[in-house]
């Protein structure tokens, strides 16, 4: 590449820097402040304004309206275990194609994380954020709330003794293999 190819590719990308800092004035807040683009080269802040300006303009949807036609399942009930299965394998397809992915599934069984897609997931009400980089994140397991499940099938050797020294006086339930292996997209 020649100095006048250069000099055109970084004159693109002041001018690409100047229209999202434009399309991004309405959205400027404090949270801002906290990443100093000063230090950043120009090509590295337009992909961080890209992904800002990408966030600030999604529409908030049920994850079930991320799909067209709108992905609605059948009921549980309706379909015998290997319906449901093969139909569960389609939906988690599905839902990866559109980034979602899901992880700590594996105390479940087929029908009820199918359940938990349905009832949990589905009518969940996210932004749908479309970059090519951006997964989102459905853990089927909150360690918060549900500690005992985490520590049981999904939390290292090391996360369990960082929670007994934050939790003294707790107890840890024994470390246990999952009953329902998945292999899930990632």
């Amino acid at each position: 590449m020649d100095n006048a190819d250069r000099l055109t590719d970084e004159v693109e990308c002041l001018l690409q820097n100047a229209r999202l800092r434009s399309e991004l004035e309405p959205f400027l807040d404090e949270a801002l402040l906290v990443v100093d683009t000063n230090q950043m080269p120009t090509p590295a802040e337009n992909q961080f304004l890209e992904s800002l300006l990408a966030w600030e303009s999604a529409p908030i949807l049920p994850i079930s309206q991320w799909f067209q036609p709108t992905l609605l399942l059948q009921p549980a009930g309706q379909l015998d275990d290997l319906e449901l299965h093969l139909r569960l394998h389609e939906v988690i397809a599905q839902l990866f194609e559109k980034q979602i992915v899901l992880q700590f599934t594996d105390h479940l069984s087929d029908r009820e994380l199918y359940q938990l897609i349905a009832r949990d997931i589905l009518p969940s009400r996210e932004k749908k954020v479309n970059l090519p980089d951006n997964r989102f994140v459905w853990r089927c397991v909150d360690e918060s709330s549900e500690p005992e499940l985490w520590l049981k099938y999904y939390a290292t050797e090391e996360e369990r003794e960082v929670w007994l020294e934050f939790n003294p006086g707790g107890t840890l339930p024994e470390s246990c293999e999952p009953p329902y292996c998945r292999s899930l997209p990632q």
